[in-house]
Parts: C-alpha cells; sequence; structure tokens
C-alpha cells in the first residue's frame, strides 16, 4: 500500500500530515503529487470529496522550502472561484505548512485593500485569490507577476464555465511561460477541456474516477413535485421532517431570491435554518459556514456557491430545492454528503418542466437515479389554493388592479392558526366556488361596453361622453355640409366676369 512517504515529499511536510493524522493518500494524491514534484503540468480530475486541494498543497509546500519570496513578486498564485474556496485552501497552507516559516497572502472581496496590501509588501511565497480582486490588486500597481513559478486553477471546469475565461487569460499573460501549471476538477466536458489546453504544455492526466461520477456512498432520489413554489414547499418541508437519522443538511436553490424564500419559508415553520449566496457580505459569509459546521444550526439553504469544494465533512444530507441547469452542478451539490467513506442521502425536487434537466444528469454521471414514492405521473391533483386566483402577469396586469379594492373581501376568509406562508393558505372548495363567482361577475361588469354605463350628471362626464361618441361615430353620415353651408358659398356668381 502507498503511504505518504513513498511520493517524494520533504520531511517537514510529511510531518505536518503524520500530525494531521493522515498516514495513506487518495488515489488523486498518489497519482498527481509525484508529477508535480518533477514540475511537471498537472490535469487532475476526480470526484470531489477526494482531497484534490492536498494534491497540489503538499508537493507546492515541498517545492517552496528553497528560496524566498520578494516584496510584491509572489513565487506562486492559486485561483479559486469563491472567497470560502480561497480561504479554505489558505488553511489548507497553515495546516500542511505549520514547519515552514511561509508568508500565505490571501486575496479576496470583502477585505480592506490597505491590509492585504500590507503582506503583499512582505513578500507572498504564496498568493491565493480570487482573479478579481488580483487583477484589482494589479491594476493598482501593487503586484508583479513575473516571479510566478506555479500557477494553480482549483475547480478548473467551474473556473471557465463561470465567464472568468478573459480574466484568466489576462492573468496567464502576466505569469513567465516557463511556469508549471496545474488544473484540478471534478468534471471536464469536451468544450472545458479545450479551453483548458490552452494554459497547459504537455499535460499528466490524472483520472482516478470517471468523469462527472458521484460517490457510490450517496443514496440518490428523485421526489415528484407540483411546478408551484408553495406545493414544492411544502413537499421538502415533508421530505426534511420524514429523514428521522437528520443530523444536518444543505438545501440547494438556482436563484439567490429563492433561497431568501425559502429560508423564510423554512424559518417560520419552526425549522433550524440559515442562508448562504453570494450577495452576502463576507463576514456574515463565514460566520454562517462557521454556524452550520458547529451544528448551531440544522438546515443550510444555499445557492451554487457553496456547491464547491468546501469543507463541511459531515453533511448528513442534501436537498435540491430546484434541479441545477447545468448537469455538471448536480455532481458537486451532491457530493457535499458521503465524504470521506461516510454514507449520505441526496433528494432531488422535479417538476414535469425540470425533465429535461434530469435526463441531462442521468446522462452525465451514466446512472439512472430511482424515483421516491412514484415517479410525475403519480402526482395527486395540484392544490386548491388563492395562487391560481391571483391577477396574472401581462395582458391582466392592468385590468386587475381596478379590481384590487374589489378583492377585500378575501380577509374575510378565515385561516389556521399554523404559521405558513401567505400563498398556501387553502380555502374550502365552497368558499373557492363562492369567489371564483363573485369575480365572473365583476369581470362581467367590468368588460362591459363603455356607452351602456351611466355617468353622473356632470360638465365633465358629459363632455367625456360626447367625445367617446365622436370617436366611435355612431351617427348617420352627413351628406356634404348638411345645414352648415358657408355664407361665401351662397354668393351668386357675375355672369359677365
Amino acid at each position: 500500500m502507498t503511504t505518504f512517504a513513498d511520493l517524494g515529499l520533504s520531511q517537514k511536510v510529511l510531518s505536518a500530515v503524520t500530525d494531521a493524522g493522515y498516514s495513506t493518500p487518495t488515489p488523486i494524491q498518489a497519482g498527481a503529487i509525484p508529477p508535480a514534484l518533477q514540475r511537471r503540468d498537472i490535469c487532475g480530475i476526480a470526484q470531489t470529496g477526494t482531497g484534490k486541494t492536498a494534491s497540489f498543497v503538499l508537493p507546492m509546500l515541498t517545492l517552496l522550502e528553497k528560496g524566498r519570496a520578494r516584496a510584491r513578486m509572489p513565487r506562486t498564485l492559486i485561483l479559486e472561484p469563491t472567497r470560502e474556496l480561497a480561504a479554505q485552501v489558505a488553511e489548507n497552507f497553515e495546516k500542511y505548512g505549520k514547519n515552514h516559516k511561509l508568508n500565505i497572502a490571501l486575496l479576496i472581496g470583502g477585505v480592506s485593500f490597505e491590509d492585504q496590501d500590507r503582506k503583499l509588501e512582505r513578500g507572498a511565497d504564496v498568493l491565493i485569490c480570487t482573479p478579481g480582486r488580483l487583477l484589482d490588486h494589479c491594476e493598482r500597481g501593487k503586484l508583479l507577476m513575473t516571479g510566478v513559478e506555479i500557477f494553480v486553477i482549483d475547480e478548473a471546469d467551474r473556473m471557465l464555465d463561470m465567464g472568468f475565461i478573459p480574466d484568466i487569460e489576462r492573468i496567464a499573460k502576466m505569469i513567465p511561460f516557463t511556469r508549471q501549471t496545474l488544473f484540478f476538477s471534478a468534471t471536464m466536458p469536451p468544450e472545458i477541456q479545450k479551453l483548458a489546453d490552452r494554459f497547459l504544455q504537455n499535460p499528466e492526466r490524472i483520472e482516478v474516477a470517471k468523469p462527472s461520477s458521484t460517490a457510490t456512498t450517496v443514496t440518490q432520489r428523485l421526489v415528484a413535485a407540483h411546478h408551484k413554489d408553495y406545493e414544492k414547499r411544502a413537499v421538502l418541508r415533508d421530505l426534511v421532517r420524514a429523514q428521522e437519522d437528520l443530523k444536518n443538511a444543505i438545501i440547494f436553490c438556482n436563484r439567490k431570491k429563492d433561497v431568501a424564500d425559502l429560508f423564510r419559508s423554512l424559518e417560520r415553520h419552526g425549522f433550524s435554518v440559515g442562508a448562504l449566496h453570494g450577495d452576502m457580505d463576507q463576514r456574515s459569509r463565514t460566520t454562517m459556514l462557521q454556524n452550520f459546521r458547529d451544528g448551531n444550526i440544522q438546515l443550510l439553504v444555499a445557492s451554487d456557491v457553496a456547491a464547491r469544494g468546501l469543507d463541511l465533512p459531515d453533511v448528513g444530507h442534501v436537498f435540491n430545492f430546484d434541479v441545477p441547469i447545468h448537469a455538471e452542478d448536480y455532481v458537486h451539490r451532491i457530493g457535499r454528503t458521503g465524504r470521506a467513506g461516510r454514507s449520505g442521502r441526496a433528494f432531488t425536487l422535479v417538476t414535469k418542466s425540470d425533465t429535461k434537466y434530469v435526463d441531462a444528469i442521468e446522462k452525465l454521471i451514466v446512472q439512472k437515479i430511482e424515483w421516491l414514492n412514484g415517479d410525475l405521473s403519480a402526482l395527486p391533483a395540484p392544490m386548491e389554493s388563492f395562487e391560481s386566483d391571483r391577477p396574472r402577469k401581462g395582458k391582466d396586469k392592468d385590468r386587475s388592479r381596478g379590481r384590487r379594492g374589489r378583492d377585500n373581501h378575501k380577509s374575510d376568509i378565515k385561516t389556521t392558526d399554523t404559521p405558513v406562508d401567505s400563498d398556501e393558505r387553502a380555502a374550502t372548495p365552497a368558499k373557492v366556488e363562492s369567489v371564483k363567482t363573485e369575480r365572473r361577475a365583476e369581470q362581467k361588469s367590468h368588460n362591459a361596453p363603455r356607452n351602456t354605463r351611466p355617468y353622473p350628471a356632470n360638465d365633465d362626464n358629459r363632455e367625456r361622453r360626447s367625445r367617446h361618441y365622436r370617436d366611435h361615430d355612431d351617427g348617420p353620415t352627413p351628406v356634404g355640409f348638411g345645414d352648415d353651408i358657408p355664407a361665401f358659398m351662397l354668393i351668386v356668381a357675375n355672369a359677365k366676369a
């Protein structure tokens, strides 16, 4: 069996790894570390949770034992797609580099430039950053990239797929061509591979699992749901309550707005819940993650900012409130559970409009996902709710404004005392039918021809009515000038003229 001592790492690194409690490398570590120590370019592909971060941190620490960094000239550069990932990599360097005297600079948004400038002035052996903040420092003249020896792009597919291609190309032009480049990712589709090849020179490709495969320790299930948000939220709540062994869980949404809405809904229903998305400031994001790690909150509603590489080793469940649009994101989301040999469960809520996304996921992972309690064809009838009676957007928007005041009778309908969303209050069929009948009568009255409506007896309304009749031109068509012939037309012409 291969051990870390067999990989060629320095004694300082081996001592730190042993103190951390590790002795046997994961397959991606065993495959990537030796060629990385030989300064070969690396393209490492492995499913999430298999130790990709240590695959470049450990060899970098060994290579950095010789030499020192100069002011504003970092020796190595690591790009991360999110602040959380960048901070996590910095923690790994501090953990495994405790026997080294290396300066580590973390450049991410949400932190003052002054603090980061002071670190750069001392010289950074390791520079860990997000692309935007790195370019900000370069444009301010605070960084020189000509001394970079090792260039790492972590979560390469995400970096390229999120629109960072122009930024990465700009950064790559600032770095010496003779650099060593390391790519690590959980997925590498062909179109992304073509882009990655621009930055790699004769790379060593390490692929320890099928591209885009999911961990065998994760039990995956699809859950049928109606497309209405209030119905999906009801299904999710029942699903969460049905998990008897639920310790904690991450609930993923596609949009930041949905994260906020679902968080408020679950909070009103008494769940221990927090939220995490890209619009939150860095302090709030860090605090929320720490509370989730410490067990202070049970459920974390998040966007895909939490889907990649975060150090959350003991997540028991993952719920996809929305089916991810990009199939690769599904792999990363459910990879938050079932890590380090633990078992996990992943549930995905599916509506009829999501079937094409599910097909893409099953094609990507080469696996058929089983349904929980029947597929979409087994769905019960949609719940009756006032949601269907609300004014529709678009053409009916203006017409609904006029009826808004007349719809105040809805407040007379009693609702339960259970804390529920405003769009989840269902009435009895009889009351719903009564409301619908009343609204149809109002609609009929509203659509009646204008000229049949009674007008109050005042001059303004009489003038409006007069204009209305003229516009419709309902009277008999006059012939010639009628009785209003101008006087000059009646003058008899002089015959002599």
